[in-house]
């Protein structure tokens, strides 16, 4: 179990660490996804539908960043890793003041809002011969609708 676990953990969060900085940073290279995403890697988050291979991962963030230009997350902790799996927390958000977006599952936003979302989330993702193979993350969803105006409060 020694070195060579933790060689291959060490491996993943490097691949995981990059993926976060260069498609969930600041500015986004979507030739990551060529390089570090399994041609049929599965991207979930409880805001969106399930996207699903380079083509739909890219669309996704395509369409995301233009109604969000400033959009940008970053880690919140550090990666944990066991096995395949490596487990990160993060928090991001950004300003809508891009054309409309209809993607969120609660709704659609009208052209440039300017309102603004900042949440938290934890994500779990999966590596397999040094692809990802699937990203699943479990966000504060509901405190970025809230604050979009897509999910109101009750008092």
């Amino acid at each position: 179990m020694g070195t060579l676990e933790k060689t291959k953990e060490e491996i993943n969060k490097a691949i995981v660490g990059r993926w976060f900085t260069s498609f969930w940073g600041d500015t986004c290279d979507l030739s990551i996804v060529d390089e570090l995403a399994a041609p049929d890697m599965l991207l979930q988050y409880s805001l969106h539908e399930p996207r699903k291979g380079h083509e739909d991962i890219k669309a996704f963030m395509t369409d995301f960043r233009a109604a969000f230009p400033d959009l940008n997350f970053w880690g919140a902790a550090d990666l944990i890793a066991e096995g395949d799996y490596v487990v990160g927390r993060w928090e991001g958000g950004g300003t809508h003041t891009g054309p409309a977006f209809s993607d969120f599952l609660a709704g659609s936003l009208p052209a440039a809002t300017g309102k603004k979302m900042h949440f938290t989330g934890t994500t779990v993702l999966k590596i397999e011969n040094g692809k990802i193979v699937a990203e699943i993350g479990l966000d504060d969803g509901v405190t970025a609708l809230q604050q979009l105006g897509l999910l109101k409060t009750v008092k």
